[in-house]
């Protein structure tokens, strides 16, 4: 096998495990997401409108919507080389420094998807973004992140 298949193998691995961890995250379960696709640098969620998730107009929960763009942020970075050589070989991790929403339309029914992307990766900081759509492509919230990458020895340290 070659070092290339290898590492091809390896990257699907952690993508399908990826797929089981997010289905049994109490957190996701609790908002009610759903992770649709990912891969490294990119990933989308699903999120349905639920009364419990909603301001008290009935519409959906700005917060809600916060938690969904910051879990795909989190996912688009989680299957790139950088973050996966960082955990393998330091058990580091990232951490969110910034979260911005614009908030363009209200939920009040249905389902919504968020797709995230990593615009540039650096040795440390991450910029992200993410767009927050209706099934029919209407844009309903725009976020941007900044992530950091951290070894396992600075989250002891912080700790």
């Amino acid at each position: 096998m070659s070092t290339e298949s290898a590492s091809e193998d390896s990257l699907e691995k952690d993508r399908q495990a990826l797929f089981t961890f997010f289905r049994h995250f109490p957190f996701n379960q609790l908002m009610g997401m759903e992770l649709v696709d990912i891969e490294p640098g990119r990933a989308r969620l699903s999120m349905s409108w639920r009364e419990d998730l909603c301001q008290p107009a009935g519409i959906l929960h700005g917060g809600a919507m916060a938690s969904l763009a910051d879990t795909a942020i989190a996912h688009a970075i989680l299957l790139t080389p950088e973050h996966r050589a960082l955990r393998d070989e330091h058990g580091g991790r990232m951490v969110s420094v910034d979260l911005r929403l614009k908030y363009l339309r209200p939920v009040g029914e249905g389902k919504v998807f968020c797709d995230a992307r990593v615009l540039r990766m650096g040795r440390q900081i991450i910029h992200t973004d993410a767009v927050i759509t209706t099934p029919e492509g209407k844009e309903v919230a725009l976020a941007d992140s900044i992530y950091m990458l951290v070894t396992a020895n600075q989250l002891q340290r912080r700790a």
